[in-house]
């Protein structure tokens, strides 16, 4: 391939990257900037924060997010299988079949661990 095809998409990179700088400086120069301790304040829900900005985070939460991961591999691989599946035959169901078994042990992981538990 010859660089010359992404030109275009190099060149709109740039003009975008150029019209969002210039955006901010026009809004810098031009809007108000008023800064006061409130207005510079971590918001967190219309409360005082309390306590320190970085918490111990726990470990149900790195299970919930390995369940969003597989729910979004699930889906991205699922789909364009169902669209070609008559063209890929029985092969295609095998793979698939190997592909869902490695999404069940997941879910079985997840399960045992307790992140389906809502608390």
């Amino acid at each position: 391939m010859a660089l010359e095809q992404f030109a275009p998409a190099g060149v709109m990179i740039i003009i975008a990257t150029i019209l969002a700088f210039i955006i901010l400086v026009i809004s810098r120069i031009f809007g108000p900037h008023r800064p006061t301790f409130r207005k510079n304040a971590p918001y967190e829900s219309g409360m005082k924060p309390i306590g320190p900005a970085q918490r111990r985070v726990p470990v149900r939460f790195y299970l919930v997010a390995v369940l969003f991961i597989i729910f979004d591999v699930e889906v991205i691989f699922f789909l364009p299988w169902a669209v070609a599946m008559r063209d890929l035959g029985v092969y295609g169901l095998i793979v698939m079949g190997v592909f869902t078994l490695m999404l069940i042990v997941g879910f079985i992981y997840e399960w045992k661990k307790g992140a389906l538990e809502w608390e």
